[in-house]
């Protein structure tokens, strides 16, 4: 299984959990796999597809904020979103 795959198996049980729903009180969860490592131009993780940018800010960053970092996120990676 390669780390889009994982990605994606996180991020359907993340919807499914009702995370990405913005009435939600839980936090949103970190897209992270533990698959590390920057891309050879370094515009992103191989892993979880964030840039340092959104690696910086996320512990920082608010449910709607990890919202739109998923779904960026979901876009570099070229996984559909989950549905509601």
């Amino acid at each position: 299984m390669n780390a889009i795959d994982l990605l994606a198996i996180k991020a359907s049980e993340t919807g499914a959990a009702g995370h990405f729903d913005q009435k939600s009180a839980e936090p949103v969860p970190s897209p992270c796999i533990s698959v590390c490592r920057m891309s050879p131009d370094r515009s992103h993780c191989e892993g979880c597809f964030r840039t340092l940018d959104e690696i910086r800010i996320w512990s920082r960053a608010d449910a709607d904020l990890r919202r739109g970092i998923w779904a960026q996120l979901l876009g570099r990676a070229g996984i559909a979103p989950p549905s509601a």
